[in-house]
């Protein structure tokens, strides 16, 4: 018996229910061929359909006895999408943590892309060449097709429908049946290698005297392009054309004396351009920055894994200390992960690095194009790049010598995915560095109540900048009561504070943000006559109204509708618009202040590539007076001529219907009026709102943290959330309302029954079934089941969830109705 070897595959097919390892025989030609961590495609199913898959563990015919029926696998794609066993470790690790399927976590881990694809293509059978007279059956004035198959060797269904002008399918399916064309499958993907077309000697370099004085006196442009070669080494063929002003025809002479050769190289698409940018050096640290710098530097010196909490207000050169301890960690011959929450923050964080660090900065994020980001992933696994730049899937980098991870504004609910896996970016880094003996640093002016928890429990070595770097103070913050100026006539977006600050600092030559959580002109669109509110036909909420394009949106799914001019209902002509977005502060600053230009940053201004820069760019040139934004503008931006930051309404945040609405106004109150008198000039913020006497509010007027988190920590323990209790949100959705509702249920009964049951849980708390607070969300009816529990009980409480909701789900779960597991949500909306 011959030596065999066998595959354990994970397989793409898009569900649940396959979610497991399949053993695939390794054919002869591939033996020894296939590793851990490949890419490969394999027959699936009754069908044997052709699906990718990727290799978790090879075996020798020892390991499989006795099963008959072993498919081999048919291809090996041998390209840099594969897995490394530190990144297959990372997948299982995913997988049992967010109780998600291998797939899932694998798309996390691969660039996005990069998944294959199929399509059906048409040839013509070559069995049938010989006999192709039969064509005159089939050829005729109303049948093209093999003429353009025989004309394009191969072609899909849509191109050959295009060449022909009509729906070919009844056509083709005939052919098809009678042998005269077949159909096969093609995989691709949506990324292709980019290629230049460089020139290089085809000499000793030490040799160009010789080989110039061979050639002929008047030879003057062949002798110039060969001097610029051996000067430059290697040139793409392009610039050396343009540089030198020659034409091909000098390049082509040069290529059949052998003197040149020209080749293909991958040309890595860039998000930047390295050669604009100005080199910066190192600053001197203050003794604050410091010491912060020494305690983790002597924690990386240990190459032992340890979690810091840098804990700096804002503007105290937080920053600094990240590229010193950067700068450090690739002295060592080690990478290193910068995550930023917010792609806003992206461009000013990656221009600091590129100016200290040069071409050894790689960009990832959701921004750049296919073809960039897979040029960055693919210069990261070649060890070509030692520094990581991005927002929270940049965590999945696929660095092979990781030393540090730094997680700025660790705090930020982006830090949470909201997509499946539902993972937690600060989860994910303390895994990765604990797997690389790594360091990791999370740093904040405002801590997350978890991580300021683990701080003082010990958890994370607590580290703190109290002053700023430049020892200018904190901005003074005054909180408008918005009662009281209505009480007495002002009914405008301003109070008169604000707009007489604004005034001022305007015609002091310096800058304004002014900050609104709600994008849009208004937050919805409503008939006075009747109560008619204009709602998305797919979600359960009201449509924002957008002047500019004269459209009401669904921030969920995109939906677009006309505002009617007559309310569907009763036919009144009182359709009016309500409420106040950053589009309708826009038109009403424009009206105040005509003189100066405003701009505007969220997410309808950002989604054209390069937008976001340009807005950013503008305002730090000054051409820009006044930017207006969501929360995009509170964090990190660095603007030295914005004095004054006005929040228009604190009240949104802190009237949301969920337990961290307290933590978000204070930490978004305390982060926008961070970005107030950064260098030389003095800040001012006004924080107007209807609610001036809560906690919040008051503790971020006076930059107290402390303040705030000894409130909010003792409400925290007194109704059970975390930092003392770990939360698992189940969510049962689908388009069919009785058939969710009747899932949940079940799913309740079951789940609370098994807790009763399990004598050696604590005080688990099980809550629900209930409709989600948003309950229908892209035409998918939304209900949920919250568990709440001690974290002595997680892997217990998990088991059980996963026991029931996933292994045996079929049990409880209607057709159709699907299941989202959110361990320890951010937010259960």
């Amino acid at each position: 018996m011959g030596y065999t070897e066998y595959c354990n595959v994970v397989v793409n097919t898009r569900t649940r229910a396959t979610d497991r390892l399949y053993t695939y025989q390794i054919p002869n030609s591939f033996i020894g061929k296939v590793k851990i961590g490949d890419k490969v495609i394999v027959p699936f199913g009754q069908g044997n359909k052709l699906l990718e898959g990727f290799v978790l563990e090879v075996n020798s015919n020892d390991d499989i006895q006795n099963i008959k029926g072993i498919k081999a696998i048919k291809d090996v794609l041998y390209d840099d999408i594969n897995l490394s066993k530190k990144q297959i470790e990372l997948c299982r690790w995913m997988r049992k943590t967010y109780l998600c399927s291998y797939y899932e976590a694998i798309q996390c881990l691969i660039p996005r892309g990069t998944t294959l694809k199929k399509k059906k293509v048409y040839k013509i059978n070559e069995a049938a060449l010989d006999s192709i007279n039969i064509s005159k059956d089939y050829y005729n004035d109303n049948n093209q097709i093999i003429k353009v198959l025989l004309d394009n060797g191969s072609i899909t269904q849509k191109e050959l429908t295009k060449k022909l002008g009509y729906d070919c399918s009844k056509e083709l399916n005939k052919l098809l049946k009678n042998n005269i064309i077949e159909m096969k499958e093609k995989f691709y993907s949506d990324i292709s290698i980019k290629y230049k077309r460089v020139a290089k000697i085809n000499f000793n370099s030490d040799e160009i005297d010789e080989v110039i004085a061979g050639l002929h006196k008047r030879a003057f442009k062949q002798v110039q392009v060969l001097k610029y070669i051996a000067r430059k080494k290697k040139i793409e063929l392009s610039k050396l054309i343009e540089d030198t002003k020659t034409s091909r025809a000098v390049i082509n002479s040069l290529i059949k004396k052998n003197f040149i050769k020209i080749s293909n190289e991958i040309d890595y698409r860039t998000p930047f351009d390295i050669d604009d940018i100005k080199k910066d050096k190192p600053k001197e640290l203050n003794n604050e920055q410091q010491r912060v710098y020494r305690d983790i530097i002597n924690s990386i010196k240990k190459k032992a894994y340890e979690t810091f909490l840098l804990h700096g207000v804002t503007g105290s050169g937080k920053t600094e200390v990240y590229m010193q301890l950067v700068d450090y960690v690739i002295s060592n011959n080690q990478q290193a992960i910068i995550l930023v929450p917010e792609i806003s923050l992206t461009p000013q964080i990656v221009d600091k690095f590129l100016k200290r660090f040069g071409n050894n900065v790689a960009v990832l994020h959701s921004k750049l194009s296919l073809g960039e980001r897979y040029d960055q992933w693919k210069k990261i696994k070649n060890n070509e790049i030692s520094i990581v730049i991005g927002a929270r899937s940049a965590i999945f980098a696929p660095c092979n010598n990781l030393g540090l991870v730094i997680i700025d504004e660790e705090h930020e609910s982006s830090y949470k995915s909201e997509m499946n896996p539902k993972y937690h970016t600060i989860d994910v880094a303390k895994y990765l560095c604990r797997a690389n003996n790594a360091v990791l640093v999370m740093g904040t002016a405002t801590p997350s109540i978890e991580s300021y928890y683990k701080a003082k429990n010990g958890s994370y070595k607590l580290l703190e900048l109290k002053k700023r770097f430049n020892k200018n103070p904190l901005p003074k913050v005054e909180v408008i009561d918005m009662r009281i100026e209505l009480e007495e006539g002002n009914k405008g977006i301003f109070s008169r504070k604000l707009y007489s600050l604004m005034k001022n600092s305007l015609l002091d030559d310096k800058q304004v943000i002014l900050f609104l959580n709600r994008r849009g002109y208004s937050t919805f669109v409503s008939c006075r006559s009747c109560g008619y509110v204009l709602k998305c036909p797919n979600c359960d909420i009201s449509l924002t109204y957008h002047q500019k394009d004269n459209i009401a949106k669904c921030h969920y799914c995109g939906h677009k509708s006309v505002v009617p001019r007559i309310c569907p209902e009763c036919k009144s002509k009182y359709i009016k618009f309500f409420g106040l977005g950053t589009e309708k502060v826009e038109e009403y600053v424009n009206k105040l202040f005509p003189s100066y230009r405003t701009g505007r940053l969220d997410i309808d201004t950002t989604s054209k590539k390069g937008s976001l820069e340009k807005i950013i760019e503008a305002f730090e040139k000054k051409e820009i007076h006044i930017l207006i934004g969501t929360q995009m503008v509170t964090k990190g931006l660095d603007f030295p001529y914005v004095t004054l930051v006005g929040v228009l309404s604190a009240d949104i945040t802190l009237n949301l219907p969920d337990y961290r609405a307290n933590e978000r106004t204070f930490q978004l109150l305390t982060q926008v009026a961070g970005r107030a008198g950064r260098h030389d000039f003095k800040g001012n913020v006004i924080i107007q709102t209807y609610s001036p006497n809560n906690y919040a509010i008051n503790a971020s007027q006076k930059h107290d943290y402390e303040e705030f988190y000894d409130r909010e920590i003792g409400l925290r323990k007194e109704f059970s959330y975390p930092p003392f209790y770990n939360i698992i949100n189940v969510i049962i959705l689908g388009k069919n309302e009785m058939a969710v509702i009747k899932s949940a249920n079940r799913l309740f009964q079951k789940i609370q029954g098994t807790i009763i049951k399990d004598k050696s849980l604590n005080n688990v708390q099980l809550l629900g079934p209930n409709p989600a607070i948003l309950g229908r969300i892209k035409g998918n009816y939304r209900w949920q089941i919250l568990l709440k529990y001690q974290s002595v009980d997680h892997e217990n409480i998990k088991s059980i969830i996963n026991n029931i909701c996933n292994i045996n789900k079929s049990r409880y779960i209607e057709n159709n109705v699907g299941l989202i597991f959110d361990m320890k949500p951010y937010s259960i909306f």
